[in-house]
């Protein structure tokens, strides 16, 4: 590993590379290179305003992969961000050849990320009131509802994927690069993803991926909320009925769980 820096920004990478192109668009004042999909990302000002930049082509430090396979995965992704729409989702402008790679460029979006791997983020959200959580549920739930209304299964989609503004109370989803257009069967065994938000399926080669597979997403997104790791009582901000809907949507048995995304919103509106 190393460490390279652009306007000023200190960042890893797994091999030196030249950055340079990213002064077409504008003054870099973030980066994000802890993603191990091969991908790393800026924040950058543009003429325009902020903008994310999403880029694959370059030796990142937490990818093993080869960056040509990098970038044609992102290459693969763009009709993924043609078809799924919905208010939450980050603001797709454009994609494009540049840099001896393969960029996505996105309006940028303000909020902290609910993903684990930033600490200080994470632990914020984790602390805001029940009221804050249940609007960032709800908005998740209405997402992946839109998303199976799209023809797509959310893969690899946790609380990375996920960021709440403190100050107008958006959420806002920023990652959907591994979803896939239905039907889809696990051909891979353990499949993409963060662990704990994975269904046994999503293990099992030759099974079905499905809306039922985002039910135990949406299930095990609800724990991440409103529990503690451990998915303890203590931590638990809502009655027990909410609990067990949970425990349902998340039941290792895929024919025990709801059959779907809207009945299992109509089950948490409903409390029952």
């Amino acid at each position: 590993m190393i460490f390279q820096y652009i306007d000023g920004i200190k960042f890893k990478m797994g091999a030196e590379f030249d950055f340079s192109f990213l002064k077409k668009y504008g003054t870099v004042f973030k980066v994000f290179d802890d993603q191990d999909s091969g991908n790393i990302c800026f924040g950058i000002n543009s003429l325009e305003g902020k903008i994310f930049v999403k880029f694959a082509g370059a030796p990142t430090a937490e990818y093993e992969g080869n960056t040509d396979e990098a970038v044609a995965r992102l290459k693969a992704t763009l009709p993924i961000y043609e078809a799924v729409k919905h208010d939450s989702l980050i603001k797709f402008i454009k994609a494009e050849e540049v840099g001896n790679g393969y960029a996505f460029v996105f309006k940028w979006a303000d909020g902290k990320c609910m993903g684990r791997m930033y600490e200080d983020d994470h632990r914020y959200i984790m602390a805001l009131p029940v009221e804050d959580k249940l609007s960032i549920f709800d908005t998740v739930i209405s997402f992946l509802q839109s998303v199976h209304n799209s023809g797509y299964v959310a893969v690899d989609f946790y609380d990375g994927s996920i960021m709440y503004d403190e100050n107008t109370h958006n959420t806002t989803i920023c990652d959907i690069d591994f979803f896939q257009r239905k039907p889809y069967i696990n051909n891979m065994g353990r499949m993409w993803g963060s662990a704990r938000f994975m269904s046994p399926e999503e293990y099992e080669l030759g099974a079905l991926i499905d809306e039922v597979t985002n039910v135990f997403t949406l299930g095990q997104m609800g724990f991440s909320l409103f529990t503690d790791s451990n998915r303890e009582f203590e931590a638990w901000p809502l009655s027990n009925k909410f609990y067990r809907i949970l425990e349902k949507a998340t039941d290792p048995d895929r024919e025990k769980r709801y059959e779907s995304i809207s009945e299992f919103k109509e089950a948490w509106e409903n409390g029952s």
